[in-house]
């Protein structure tokens, strides 16, 4: 069995097999091509887990390693820089070779069941400064149709930091303008009601007048495409990278960045983590607090303006 891994996989080069790991190996892999079925992209990433534990294991019998041992394997992949994710699913192809040995050739023990991955730290969200998000707003058209339509889902997404599964199926009847209220459906098919800000208002106004131009009649949706059926989630990332390239826009723009923009600067302007977490449909609390790295220099100023102890005292 060839035992190379990934050269992301670090430290995990060519181990040699002894002959009876290699036995026990190519039983599971038999395993895992009859009795699982596995593709072929499932075999490969098993023959790179494997190959890591025979590389950890340094010629050790494998039914005699204990769970102790297995968590040292942990911390000397966390140590070659593996995430918690890619950690976890070595564990798992472990865990199942394993399962197999103690089923089929009666090992004692499945040292690996109970060990459990470190938890990866959560990236945080991207977004875009406030100057930029308005001056991407600002310099793009809107004398067109789809000009105008792009413009106001871009307004929109930032305005009321909408998903961009809710900015297309956004329905007519879902918008209160007078009102400056939507109506979304979100994850879970749950609705809430968020408010659009006066310029993501202006931009759905000027788009209504246009869209007349390219929806068929019996198209409901608000955003719809230049042969008028309702728009898809790809269809609004292409565009918005294709303005990105056309306003020659150097950081990267999708549309949950525009989301996540939103989120942070409220946050910054009003710390108000419960209403950001019922604007953003979030069904957790704990899953808005990611957007909570406010910018260092913005909370020291507030802070030093806020604080009573914080004042350095007249002299």
């Amino acid at each position: 069995m060839k035992t190379a891994t990934k050269s992301s996989e670090k430290n995990s080069a060519k181990t040699p097999l002894d002959p009876q790991t290699e036995q026990h190996f190519a039983h599971f892999f038999r395993y895992l091509s009859g009795e699982k079925a596995s593709s072929a992209h499932t075999l490969l990433a098993y023959e790179r887990d494997l190959a890591l534990l025979a590389q950890y294991a340094k010629g050790s019998d494998l039914a005699t390693l204990t769970p102790l041992t297995i968590r040292g394997f942990v911390r000397q992949l966390a140590s070659a820089g593996l995430s918690g994710r890619s950690i976890a699913r070595v564990l798992s192809a472990w865990r199942a070779f394993y399962r197999l040995m103690c089923r089929d050739l009666k090992w004692p023990i499945n040292p690996v069941e109970g060990v459990k991955a470190p938890k990866s730290i959560k990236a945080l969200p991207a977004a875009l400064n406030s100057d930029d998000a308005v001056g991407f707003l600002e310099n793009m058209p809107d004398a067109e149709a789809l000009q105008a339509r792009d413009k106001a889902i871009f307004e929109l997404a930032y305005s009321s930091g909408l998903r961009v599964s809710e900015l297309v199926s956004l329905q007519l009847i879902d918008l209160d303008l007078h009102q400056g209220l939507a109506t979304v459906t979100g994850k879970g098919n749950k609705s809430r009601i968020v408010p659009i800000g006066h310029m993501a208002q202006e931009a759905i106004r000027r788009w209504l007048l246009l869209r007349t131009q390219l929806a068929h009649p019996s198209a409901h949706s608000v955003f719809v495409s230049n042969k008028g059926t309702p728009l898809t989630t790809r269809a609004v990332q292409l565009r918005l990278r294709q303005w990105q390239e056309t306003l020659g826009i150097t950081e990267p723009l999708y549309p949950h960045k525009l989301r996540h923009s939103c989120a942070s600067h409220l946050l910054q302007s009003s710390s108000d983590l419960r209403a950001v977490q019922e604007l953003l449909g979030h069904a957790s609390i704990a899953t808005t607090q990611v957007y909570t790295h406010l910018d260092f220099q913005h909370l020291a100023a507030t802070y030093d303006r806020a604080h009573p102890r914080a004042k350095k005292p007249d002299v």
